[in-house]
């Protein structure tokens, strides 16, 4: 009788094995164990420090100048102190991101985003690809200029509806809402999150550089629109050539695509483009920063919502709802400004700048900026946010720029390919995983329709980063 009672429990198997399973570590969770590694650094690598000179009124190292200096190793209540340092030193970029993230809210909350790509739909059904390149362009729109990036998760269900109606399947869904998203961020000419931040820690003019970033935009916003609609192609011609099945016919999926698209709309939309178009103005007219361009955003959102008919309260809690959203990504760039504060006060930031220029001082600039886009790709595997990317590469790779011979809007471009492509592949990008999961399409099948498109991503990127170390690229 007793041999009855060792019968394993089913529920039991489960739990055991639940807690086998090794759980993917928090992106807060690996910038602490960074930090925790940079405050071991402050004890086992010598501090030393570069001379600045002040070029057009920016502060640059002169390369050849790096001595050594006495340390300031890093004591238990300093990781601590760092990190509420980070958060009070990077509080304009942690209110930038959240007052974006509280316009944006508002703006989708009036019905004026989704009325503008369904009514889009609406005009082109029958036109396929017209369709398809519509619907990617205002989702790269979207992304450029960080109207839509995290949020674009609930938009694929609205490209389910899109390519049921059309008879297409669930890739070609997450292709033009998630996938051209990322086509515009990966240049992000107008993101606050990522090129904004990045000018600003590199002390160059915000959103300058903008030529360049246009026809880079251009150029890899119509690659992914030709790469899906050849997909899409060979799928309505022989449904049997989609790599994750067609869904049957949805008689309910174009009734889906009616939606209201008023007058009041169009004027929300009007009003949000012409104000981002006021603050390049700006950004060049008078000098306006980070803290001018996140008091815009209440406007926008205070503007948007009335425009919408909400009242008082709306406004407020709207705008409120989207700021929470946003506090996880806000939050990550005060941790990460906690890691070079370490490096900083223990004069080791500049020995690791020295380190990094060293292999680069026998490449040409072109493949030393190539190795910077690399290196920025494979960082994004472990710190998947735009703006914490940011804070960690951009205080490293400013002062580098410098010491190899290429402009720092070169650097940030590095940064922001490096960051933005792999976005769209590797599975520690939440986006992906969440958008994936709404469309049902296994990431593995993703991967293998993806990567042509990302390498060809990253032919584009290697030629443009090239572009701009041979005209010497600059506000221009």
């Amino acid at each position: 009788m007793e041999a009855q009672t060792t019968t394993s429990d089913p529920s039991l198997k489960t739990e055991t094995s639940k807690k086998k399973k090794w759980e993917m570590p928090d992106t807060y969770v690996i910038l602490f164990l960074v930090l925790l590694l940079a405050v071991i650094a402050t004890y086992l690598v010598p501090a030393g420090s570069f001379e600045r000179e002040a070029v057009d009124g920016v502060e640059r190292v002169v390369p050849g100048t790096y001595a050594e200096t006495d340390g300031n190793p890093a004591g238990f209540m300093d990781i601590f102190l760092a990190l509420q340092t980070g958060m009070v030193q990077s509080g304009g970029l942690i209110f930038l991101v959240l007052f974006a993230g509280g316009a944006f809210e508002v703006v989708e909350r009036s019905g004026a985003i989704k009325g503008g790509i369904l009514r889009a739909v609406s005009k082109t059904q029958g036109k396929e690809f017209w369709l398809i390149a519509i619907v990617s362009v205002l989702f790269a729109l979207g992304g450029a200029v960080g109207a839509v990036a995290n949020s674009v998760i609930p938009f694929v269900a609205i490209g389910l509806i899109i390519t049921r109606a059309l008879k297409l399947d669930a890739l070609v869904a997450v292709s033009i809402t998630f996938g051209a998203t990322f086509a515009g961020f990966n240049v992000g000419f107008l993101n606050p999150y990522t090129v904004g931040i990045a000018q600003s820690i590199a002390d160059i003019p915000l959103f300058s550089g903008m030529t360049l970033r246009l026809i880079a935009f251009a150029v890899i916003v119509g690659a992914t629109i030709l790469y899906t609609w050849r997909y899409a192609k060979k799928v309505l011609d022989d449904p049997s050539k989609s790599l994750v099945g067609v869904a049957a016919e949805d008689s309910s999926a174009e009734e889906n695509l009616k939606a209201p698209f008023t007058a009041r709309h169009k004027l929300i939309l009007g009003f949000v483009g012409l104000s981002l178009l006021f603050f390049i103005y700006a950004t060049i007219q008078f000098k306006w920063t980070i803290d001018h361009m996140a008091a815009f955003f209440i406007i926008i959102g205070l503007v948007s919502g009335i425009m919408a008919g909400m009242n008082y309260n709306q406004v407020a809690l709207t705008f409120l709802e989207g700021c929470q959203k946003l506090v996880y990504g806000a939050l990550i760039i005060g941790v990460a400004r906690a890691i070079l504060i370490v490096m900083e006060d223990a004069s080791i930031l500049d020995t690791f700048v020295q380190a990094l220029s060293i292999p680069l001082e026998g490449l040409s600039p072109i493949l030393a900026t190539i190795g910077m886009f690399v290196s920025n790709a494979v960082l994004n595997f472990l710190v998947p946010s735009g703006s914490g990317q940011a804070m960690i590469s951009m205080p490293i790779l400013a002062p580098l720029a410098d010491m190899i011979g290429i402009t720092r809007q070169v650097a940030v471009q590095a940064y922001q390919f490096g960051d933005g492509f792999t976005n769209s592949i590797f599975p520690t990008s939440g986006p992906l995983m969440a958008s994936l999961a709404v469309a049902g399409v296994p990431w593995i099948k993703w991967a293998k329709w993806m990567l042509p498109l990302f390498l060809i991503w990253c032919v584009i990127a290697v030629v443009m980063l090239s572009v701009g170390v041979l005209i010497n690229w600059g506000p221009v």
